[in-house]
């Protein structure tokens, strides 16, 4: 009687222990409300300092993945998108769908020549990055942003990708790496990819001090 009064004292405490466990690690991880994330309203982000890259969509079909761009550019505050050939403009419901009101924090304009949006960036000292496999082309983990350059990110279309013209033009094509059977990404997927580690690389120490926030 007296082993199993304390294996039901044991149990009870045990069960005791394993609700406070699961209490403490609920209010650790309380998911956080839209107002508590501190985000910058549409003025501030005009105003705020932006990250030196100019993104170019490169004759993109899909136009919730021009809409997914935006959205990843307002989160890593890209000076400008630059839309050319068939790729859509704002204003579009299914650019809006996946934008979600991006379009009016990012700015952006219509080019319809990709090859004359890269000359003229390349005479206002911009380094062009173009996203593609080419034979001698730098992992993305290995490129290494210089301090005080401004920099031209080209996405090419969804099937064939980057213009080889524009490829030609480019300073580096930079290849995101797979080990999969697949050979490309979705442009939206690439554009988040390589949109954070360029933020990442060029902010650093904004990076660390928001994560030690």
């Amino acid at each position: 009687m007296i082993l199993k009064f304390i294996a039901t004292k044991l149990s009870i405490f045990y069960t005791f222990n394993q609700f406070f466990d699961y209490k403490i690690n609920e209010i650790k991880m309380r998911k956080l409300k839209n107002s508590e994330l501190k985000r910058l309203n549409i003025e501030e982000f005009k105003k705020s300092d932006k990250t030196p890259i100019i993104v170019i969509l490169d004759n993109i079909r899909s136009l919730n993945n021009i809409g997914s761009v935006f959205r990843t550019s307002d989160a890593f505050l890209i000076e400008k998108i630059i839309l050319c050939g068939i790729t859509a403009q704002p204003p579009h419901k299914d650019i809006h769908k996946t934008a979600l009101g991006a379009t009016e924090s990012v700015s952006w304009e219509y080019i319809n020549d990709t090859i004359e949006a890269i000359k003229k960036l390349k005479e206002e000292g911009y380094i062009i990055l173009s996203i593609e496999q080419t034979e001698k082309a730098i992992m993305l983990q290995d490129f290494k942003p210089e301090k005080n350059e401004k920099y031209v990110v080209v996405f090419g279309n969804e099937v064939k990708g980057v213009q080889q013209e524009v490829v030609n033009l480019s300073d580096y094509a930079i290849e995101i790496p797979q080990y999969g059977t697949k050979h490309s990404f979705n442009i939206s997927v690439s554009a988040g990819i390589v949109l954070w580690e360029m933020f990442r690389k060029i902010n650093s120490r904004l990076v660390i001090r928001s994560v030690t926030n």
